[in-house]
């Protein structure tokens, strides 16, 4: 297998980039990048930590984040499965990259930056959902932000709703949890899933 291992050979195969790819990298929000991400309820956080890489889908009712400055992004973290793995991470390395998707939309938005736990009493009150509070608050430090191509989800066709696959034809739940540990109870475990996700949302 022939293999590319250098930057310089990267270079020489794809030419560089562009002026639209370099001139749209900021280091802090622009109002448009702000109405981009502010539309956005869905993103995917990805951290480093020793043990590797590790990238989360992070979703939220209205705006995944809140903008609390142009420099600064709040993110609450609501319930989960309590791996932690994300924040495990933040804690002993602050690097951070998001990918913000807004649905109907084929423009992604990227960012890099640096985060820190916050369990700030009032922080966490502020987001208060349902008579909930997150446990902790993903504060953000934005290093550079710009917009993606759209080359990615128009190839896709990700918003086609004629192309979206029928959940009938993918395992369950409880069919993976199976294959991976054979005497696990699948039928239990997908027939109470709904109603233990709808009481246990925030």
């Amino acid at each position: 297998m022939k293999i590319i291992t250098s930057v310089e050979e990267l270079n020489e195969l794809y030419g560089g980039a562009g002026e639209a790819a370099t001139a749209k990298v900021t280091n802090a929000l622009t109002p448009l990048y702000r109405l981009m991400i502010e539309a956005s309820p869905f993103m995917a956080l990805a951290t480093v930590g020793p043990e590797g890489l590790d990238c989360s889908p992070r979703g939220d009712l209205g705006g995944i984040v809140r903008v609390e400055d142009d420099k600064t992004l709040l993110l609450p973290d609501w319930r989960g499965n309590n791996r932690v793995d994300s924040l495990a991470n933040i804690v002993r390395d602050p690097r951070i990259a998001l990918m913000f998707l807004i649905p109907g939309s084929n423009t992604t938005m990227r960012l890099n930056g640096r985060a820190v736990v916050s369990i700030e009493e009032s922080l966490l009150a502020s987001f208060e959902m349902d008579g909930k509070h997150p446990r902790s608050v993903v504060v953000i430090t934005i290093d550079e932000v710009y917009f993606q191509c759209a080359r990615a989800v128009m190839r896709a066709e990700l918003w086609n709703t004629e192309r979206f696959i029928d959940p009938a034809n993918l395992p369950t739940p409880g069919m993976l949890l199976k294959a991976a540990k054979g005497d696990f109870d699948q039928e239990t475990y997908d027939r109470e899933w709904p109603v233990r996700a709808a009481k246990s949302m925030w």
